[in-house]
């Protein structure tokens, strides 16, 4: 049986929070913590299968890293789940550097999202504690699926949401092949039309690119969808 801890300083937000977690997978232990101090000590004494936190408890504007912090000294590998009011733009990048599996900004999502976001996360702490086999790429791109640390280009992480990682990892299991927008559809949970699909597109461009300023691997095909073409600096990708 998993066991979640939502750490959430707002009742009514950490209630919610609850409610879907055990809409989504019934017979999930959740348990509620409201302070840091709490959840630290509870972080300390028992082992959970993913961590639901706000970064913002009480007065306390950053308990939330702190607390992700202690996660990840404890050595356990717990996935973190960070639901916030604080601006996406600034604290994803933030909170991917901590390891935290991904990011979800207060106002800005369903529960549609979240559960899929949750679930997703979940059946990846599962596979990876059963230890399903990672899937390696090629020379210079490493996909892994069960660890938040991938991928990998040329032995850097990218860093890139877990919506962004699913399209990736489809571009480059079919590299050299068009991906269709309605291929697409299948791994993005919400938004499915093609200007959403553009702006993921542009997003994984643009975090590849902070690594390596040549990054053009990714080939738009008007009309039709996408390619991960293999091209990069003039020079062409071969995989093992």
């Amino acid at each position: 049986m998993f066991k979640v801890a939502v750490i959430e300083d707002d009742l009514p937000t950490s209630n919610q929070l609850k409610e879907w977690i055990l809409s989504a997978r019934p017979g999930i232990t959740v348990v509620q913590w409201f302070t840091r101090d709490d959840a630290e000590a509870a972080i300390a004494r028992e082992a959970y299968d993913l961590v639901v936190l706000d970064i913002e408890l009480g007065r306390e504007r950053h308990a939330g890293v702190a607390i992700i912090n202690a996660i990840n000294k404890g050595g356990r590998g717990t996935p973190v789940l960070v639901v916030s009011a604080m601006p996406a733009t600034i604290y994803r990048s933030i909170m991917k550097a901590l390891d935290a599996w991904d990011y979800l900004q207060k106002t800005t999502f369903s529960e549609a999202d979240f559960i899929d976001t949750f679930l997703e996360i979940l059946r990846a702490a599962r596979d990876r504690g059963h230890g399903k086999a990672s899937v390696s790429a090629g020379d210079e791109l490493s996909l892994d699926p069960l660890r938040q640390s991938s991928p990998l280009w040329r032995g850097k992480r990218v860093n890139l949401p877990l919506t962004a990682q699913r399209i990736l990892a489809t571009l480059y299991q079919k590299r050299g092949q068009v991906v269709s927008y309605d291929e697409l559809f299948q791994v993005v949970k919400s938004g499915r039309n093609r200007d959403n699909v553009r702006k993921h597109i542009s997003t994984i461009r643009e975090a590849f690119r902070e690594l390596d300023e040549d990054f053009d691997c990714i080939e738009n095909i008007p009309m039709r969808g996408f390619r991960w073409s293999g091209q990069t600096s003039g020079k062409a990708f071969e995989s093992k």
